[in-house]
């Protein structure tokens, strides 16, 4: 399967291209906090700008309703693109109002603009494909062409994502090409051993990837919240941890696949247990067969994976030649329960192949723990985006672009 790249869309130059990038950062007091997502875009950006293109960049932020919300502004990523570019980027009040259709005609050759978040509008994210198709004729009034680089929202079917692709000549960008490129390897021809390594809080949230993946591996290595539900299909007590006892008799079937298949599972042996759900809480480390035993009793809520574990965990990366890791070991922006966090993170900068970092709060995780992003072979940009992929699912966003 090929999709459509920048090469398909000819000479840019004196062009204004529409572009969906993926800008969707964590703010704290208008501050951005990780702006591993708009560094990410730079190469496509870039591209286009020398090309002599008219560029109008597009991006949602957080979670508004469909109503401008002052603290969802994409004012602050305009500001940092045009520090990291080198030059002023132009900011629209709006999406395609007034002020979106002022900036968009000032706009010069090799110039970039940024309209304001696309989930101000209602029939960005609408279930009514018709809803979303006249939004994305507005967006696409004046534009040459359409540009895709929003990996994180590939699978999602919105104005932005699918409806603009169908209504200009449209192509990926680099970043999504690059994505593309390194989540194949993990699907279709992996060095091995191969490595799974999920966490986060649910299962419920990995199953798939679990369940598609499970006959490509050699190894599945489980931390995070999810792995209480593991424990709890073994029979284990987990007193207050995070569980999903609804998914026990699927976890099981799963595990039973794995001894199956040779797959190795590695499932924890040993946790750290808090009193409660804070950063100063009192914690104490304990076999993953002893939660329920730990000085907590049933209060007792495992927050982390222990040294052993994390030692062991650490060692099957290292040694495994192509590694995805999704899903932090426990809960890292509590500095004492970090360590397995850390630990899967270190080992995947010693990987003698291809580790790859699953978006989301992994990302969040390696750069908040002091990783530096050129570490890792790859650092995803989109954690359900990702996931999906590797799921053998449906995405919208590429298969409108040739995928």
């Amino acid at each position: 399967m090929a999709i459509r790249t920048l090469e398909t869309l000819g000479d840019l130059a004196g062009r204004t291209v529409l572009i969906r990038c993926d800008f969707n950062v964590p703010l704290e007091d208008g501050r951005i906090t990780d702006e591993g997502r708009i560094v990410a875009s730079l190469p496509t950006l870039r591209a286009l700008l020398e090309q002599g293109a008219r560029v109008v960049a597009m991006s949602h932020l957080g979670r508004p309703k469909g109503a401008p919300e002052e603290r969802y502004s994409l004012a602050p990523v305009a500001a940092r693109l045009g520090e990291l570019l080198g030059q002023e980027v132009a900011f629209a009040a709006d999406t395609v109002g007034e002020d979106a259709q002022r900036v968009r005609i000032a706009l010069q050759d090799g110039q970039l603009a940024l309209l304001e978040n696309l989930r101000f509008d209602p029939r960005e994210t609408s279930k009514d494909a018709g809803e979303r198709a006249e939004l994305a004729a507005e967006l696409a009034a004046g534009a040459d062409v359409f540009v895709s680089d929003g990996f994180g929202v590939v699978h999602r079917e919105q104005a932005s994502v699918l409806e603009v692709a169908q209504a200009l000549p449209s192509a990926a960008g680099l970043l999504v090409a690059k994505e593309l490129e390194v989540l194949s390897r993990l699907t279709e021809s992996p060095e091995r051993p191969y490595a799974v390594v999920l966490g986060g809080s649910k299962v419920s949230d990995k199953l798939g990837v679990i369940e598609h993946l499970l006959p490509r591996v050699d190894r599945l290595v489980i931390g995070g919240g999810m792995l209480f539900t593991f424990l709890r299909a073994l029979g284990h007590d987990v007193a207050s941890s995070l569980l999903e006892e609804d998914q026990v008799e699927r976890v099981l079937g799963y595990m039973k696949q794995a001894e199956e298949l040779g797959v190795q599972l590695l499932l924890p042996t040993d946790v750290v247990v808090a009193e409660g759900f804070s950063a100063d809480a009192a914690h104490e480390t304990v076999a993953t067969d002893a939660i329920g035993a730990s000085r907590f009793g049933a209060k007792g809520i495992g927050l982390d994976i222990g040294p052993d574990s994390a030692a062991a965990f650490a060692e099957a990366i290292r040694t495994s030649r192509t590694v995805f890791w999704n899903g932090p070991m426990g809960v890292f922006e509590m500095p004492a329960f970090a360590h397995g966090t850390k630990a899967v993170a270190q080992a995947l900068t010693e990987v003698d192949g291809l580790a790859v970092v699953g978006g989301g709060d992994s990302a969040a995780a390696v750069r908040g723990l002091g990783f530096d992003d050129a570490a890792f072979g790859h650092i995803s940009t989109g954690g359900g985006a990702s996931l999906e992929f590797l799921e053998g699912a449906r995405l919208p966003g590429l298969e409108v672009l040739g995928w």
